[in-house]
């Protein structure tokens, strides 16, 4: 990939180095030779071991058990499991309070968002609530993080309700898209927590920062439209969710428009927006944008209350049940031509909902300087899910908007979660009545306002200077969900990005050496202007492993560069100069495969025919074990062909070549 530069550029390397007098390698004693010593002999049980504890338990959890008293140990694994265990002994009053204040702060927001987003997966509003109130309180007893805040957030409900809808219809059976709606949050839950007991998390690590941005970006763009509906107050929408048939749905129904919701709804969007900006400047008055959802649900009841504007063409949310979570564990449905569906659904949910909580996370304990533990998350937002979807709750995770108001709001630890939980508890037994007058346009105007800020303009423009691959892939994740569909949007991103990172293993890069005049160092001739070649050497670095996806590249790349530097002599027409060494400098590649191995047999026999000899510098442990099992005849790790240093290599053998000469 990176090497088609290398093959252009070598030519006209060759002729502006090569045309000035070529210059020795510095001076200094030969006898001095440091061995490259073999990594020390381990059983091929230890060797698995080390390898799966490196895959599995990179963080090592175990280390704080050492040395510990029987007590001691069961302690610590208690508060391991449960991180309440852990920072509950040390709460106090004074953290009581600054909870409290957070906790309320967030429930301000969260009533309205948790409406606002079930509208959005096309879930009866009150499931919003629901969620709202059992998974903060799961999440407080497992999650390790002290500023997330936990309930429903715009992308997963999009998702979930974009992908059921393409079987089943919210409207004509509502009551099935609920049943598979609860199912697929069991799946996210069971997929999210398995991630975490496996300790397999590094798999989300596929969607990179590139392909989020992207997808962010389309889908908040994507949701802002969907809200037309309720902003413009059309009955008869689409429900396909890309970009062209929204808008075609828009202007399509122009008859539907009613301007009293039109002038009402951009009220309320412009205040939304308004508060959001005077927090964005100002991040003292976080509360201004925090309340603002909440006054505008409340200001604009009041108004479609007192003037009967829902006689008048204003949709309302209508009368909502009273009560805690009834229990929905019956209401799974494990079988049946939709199961299929549910389990796509809760897979895609569960990865960008996890992918979001953990980053959130991540975000604000490097701000106070703590640690977020990546598989304690996974379990609880996992199991938090689970419950949920027995307790008619759809997938929460951890939502920016929300968590930075917890953060904003002094939040001292996950109490905060258990007021907002308590807070939404005394709503659903009293306060619901109140809603029953909500119109729908100041829903929609939360939304607009909520994720219009995942659209990272800055970000995107970083990631255009730094890597224009990156670049393309986050545009393919952006036009994918606005032009086709929010999960084929994502699979494009995703495939995109694995397609990079194969091209990566497949074509890794190589590199030419040469030295630094007056030094022993060794660097890219194409990165330093002053680094000049050897004559008769060929100094090569390669900067990957090697294995079977790379070793006929890596074969036939070498041979080009012999090829090169070949030409490049002929041009000088120079006597004496002909190539004697093939230096490979192999500090970068830190593993190989059997087809590896083979590529160093297969190399010194092609240089073997051009009288050329093949030296190998600093192996790394893996590399050099596997080379020494595989070379029985010491063909290629031969008593003055291995080095320590490129700078010893030159010397040696040149010293070598000097003597040779001499004698002849």
């Amino acid at each position: 990939m990176g090497d088609d530069d290398n093959n252009n550029n070598n030519n006209r390397n060759g002729s502006s180095k090569q045309s000035e007098p070529p210059r020795g390698p510095p001076e200094h004693s030969v006898e001095i030779i440091h061995p490259v010593v073999p990594p020390p002999r381990r059983s091929w049980l230890e060797k698995i071991r080390n390898r799966l504890k490196e895959i599995f338990f990179p963080d090592d959890p175990l280390r704080q058990f050492k040395g510990q008293s029987p007590v001691r140990k069961l302690v610590l694994g208690a508060q391991y499991i449960f991180p309440i265990l852990e920072w509950g002994s040390h709460y106090n009053f004074s953290l009581f309070k600054s909870d409290v204040v957070a906790g309320l702060t967030i429930a301000s927001l969260a009533i309205p968002q948790g409406i606002s987003y079930a509208k959005l997966a096309n879930l009866p509003p009150i499931v919003g609530l629901y969620s709202s109130f059992v998974p903060p309180l799961v999440y407080a007893v497992l999650g390790s993080s002290r500023d997330l805040a936990v309930g429903p957030v715009s992308i997963a409900s999009l998702i979930l309700g974009s992908m059921l809808r393409q079987e089943v219809s919210p409207i004509k059976d509502p009551i099935l898209f609920l049943q598979l709606g609860f199912t697929a949050t069991f799946f996210a839950g069971l997929f999210q927590a398995s991630l975490g007991f496996l300790r397999l998390g590094f798999i989300i690590d596929f969607l990179s920062k590139a392909t989020l941005i992207g997808f962010m970006a389309g889908a908040a763009i994507i949701v802002s439209l969907q809200q037309l509906k309720g902003l413009l107050g059309i009955t008869h929408f689409t429900k396909q969710m890309g970009l062209i048939p929204v808008l075609s749905s828009v202007f399509h129904h122009t008859h539907e428009w009613s301007w009293q919701t039109i002038l009402m709804g951009f009220c309320f969007l412009l205040f939304l927006l308004l508060t959001r900006h005077i927090s964005m400047k100002r991040p003292k008055l976080f509360w201004v944008s925090a309340g603002a959802p909440l006054v505008s649900v409340i200001l604009s009841t009041i108004l479609v209350f007192a003037f009967k504007a829902d006689r008048h063409g204003i949709s309302i949310i209508g009368k909502l049940e009273e009560g805690l979570n009834p229990p929905s564990l019956n209401m799974l449905r494990f079988e049946g031509s939709h199961l299929g569906l549910v389990i796509k659904t809760g897979l895609v949910t569960g990865i960008i909902s996890l992918t979001e909580g953990i980053a959130v996370g991540r975000t604000f304990a490097a701000i106070k300087d703590y640690r977020v533990d990546g598989n304690k998350e996974m379990i609880a937002i996992g199991l938090m899910n689970v419950v949920g979807s027995f307790t008619s709750c759809y997938v929460t995770t951890g939502a920016f908007s929300r968590s930075a108001v917890n953060h904003n709001a002094g939040a001292k630890t996950a109490v905060s979660n258990i007021v907002m939980s308590v807070t939404i508890m005394v709503t659903l037994l009293f306060l619901m009545p109140l809603f029953q007058y909500t119109p729908n346009l100041v829903l929609a105007a939360i939304i607009v306002t909520a994720v219009i800020g995942l659209i990272d303009v800055p970000a995107a423009y970083a990631i255009w200077k730094v890597d224009k691959f990156d670049f393309v892939v986050m545009l393919c994740a952006f036009f994918g969900v606005i032009l086709i569909s929010v999960q084929h949007g994502l699979a494009i991103a995703v495939g995109i990005s694995i397609f990079k990172i194969i091209l990566q293993i497949t074509r890794p890069k190589t590199a030419m050496l040469g030295n630094i005049g007056g030094t022993d160092i060794y660097r890219n001739i194409h990165q330093y202007k002053d680094a000049m070649s050897i004559q008769g050497f060929l100094i090569l670095s390669i900067e990957a492993p090697i294995n079977f996806a790379n070793t006929t590249y890596l074969n036939e790349r070498i041979l080009r560069w012999i090829e090169d530097y070949e030409a490049g002599q002929d041009h000088l027409k120079k006597e004496g100069s002909d190539l004697q060494f093939v230096v490979l400098e192999l500090s970068a590649v830190s593993a190989i495969d059997t087809s590896g191995v083979l590529l160093f047999k297969d190399l010194r026999r092609a240089l073997e025919k051009k009288g050329v000899e093949l030296v190998l510098v600093n192996p790394m442990g893996e590399l050099l074990e596997k080379l020494q099992k595989a070379d029985e005849n010491q063909e290629i790790l031969r008593p003055n062909n291995v080095f320590l240093t490129v700078g010893e290599a030159v010397a040696f053998l040149s010293a070598t070549m000097k003597r040779q000469s001499s004698t002849i």
